[in-house]
């Protein structure tokens, strides 16, 4: 989506619990957004059985982890540039996101990747 409003970000939650094969113990992690506090969002979410974990207000300690994956994909793959347009910067998002997912080894992962590991345990 373009845009934070609540559609496309409704969108984009709908896409993921499709193709989501087991939404176990799923905890959905935001910051307070108005349209991740807004009753269509947490509904789909209370629906599907998912935990809701919000941060406090300007609080980026909260969810170490989430903060760390956006860091990396910041850092190391360059998400935090100015794109030309909002095609490239979803070129961009995708490619880094492969990237992160299908290539880049993780030491907490034993080197692995995160793919490898998932579908090891799938």
């Amino acid at each position: 989506s373009d845009s934070l409003e609540l559609k496309g970000c409704e969108r984009a939650l709908n896409k993921a619990l499709y193709q989501a094969k087991d939404t176990t113990g799923l905890i959905h992690h935001s910051d307070r957004g108005i349209q991740y506090c807004s009753n269509v969002y947490t509904r789909i979410l209370k629906r599907n059985n998912i935990g809701i974990s919000m941060t406090e207000e300007n609080h980026c300690y909260e969810n170490a982890m989430a903060e760390r994956v956006n860091g990396i994909l910041k850092d190391e793959f360059y998400l935090d540039q100015t794109f030309d347009n909002l095609q490239h910067a979803k070129r961009a998002t995708k490619n880094a996101i492969n990237l992160y997912n299908e290539v880049r080894l993780h030491l907490s992962l034993d080197f692995k990747t995160p793919n490898m590991v998932y579908l090891n345990t799938a």
